[in-house]
């Protein structure tokens, strides 16, 4: 690829929790100031995934975070909710990319050229990067959800189906911020 190419990378976290929104982040990378250790941030502690968040946000050549809610997420199903989360986050970057790559096998409806990668978030820099701002976002949504409804225990599970959680929802009914649309919460309205 050529080097000049200005290609943004495209990931999103919390597609599967039970509540809150679905984030994207959408990120340049400059060749000139690379980000060492950047992986999947599945792959990372929390607070490696911090460090590396605030090193991204410092050398990036740009970078944008994106959430679709709840509620929308209900409205429009998860997907499409993603999809859009992920066209937001591209949207907002202060510099337009000459491409765009994004993890996973389908592509949201943006202007520039894009490509889906499987597992890009292992494979490709930028996405890798893009992941990691998502996931800290999502995860710093989640603890202030927490501030909101410690019943639940976001802090911990940041709103996967765990036991824990569903045990919650049986005891509490669902928060408004819960995804009305999901089996586990529908099941306990």
């Amino acid at each position: 690829m050529n080097s000049d190419l200005l290609l943004a990378g495209v990931d999103e976290a919390g597609r599967g929790p039970l509540v809150g929104s679905v984030v994207a982040a959408a990120v340049i990378l400059n060749p000139d100031k690379p980000v060492a250790g950047l992986a999947d941030s599945k792959k990372l502690s929390e607070s490696r995934r911090q460090q590396l968040a605030e090193q991204i946000k410092d050398s990036a050549l740009a970078w944008s975070v994106a959430s679709v809610s709840a509620e929308e997420i209900d409205q429009i199903n998860i997907l499409q909710a993603t999809m859009k989360a992920m066209k937001l986050a591209v949207e907002g970057l202060s510099i337009a990319p000459d491409k765009v790559e994004v993890d996973g096998n389908r592509c949201p409806d943006i202007a520039y050229p894009v490509e889906a990668i499987v597992k890009g978030d292992a494979k490709v820099q930028a996405i890798s990067a893009a992941s990691i701002l998502a996931k800290v976002e999502r995860d710093r949504q989640m603890i202030e959800l927490h501030q909101r409804y410690p019943q639940y225990g976001f802090e911990s599970h940041k709103g996967y189906g765990t036991k824990q959680h569903i045990a919650a929802l049986q005891q509490h009914g669902a928060c408004p911020l819960h995804r009305r649309t999901f089996s586990p919460v529908k099941k306990v309205l």
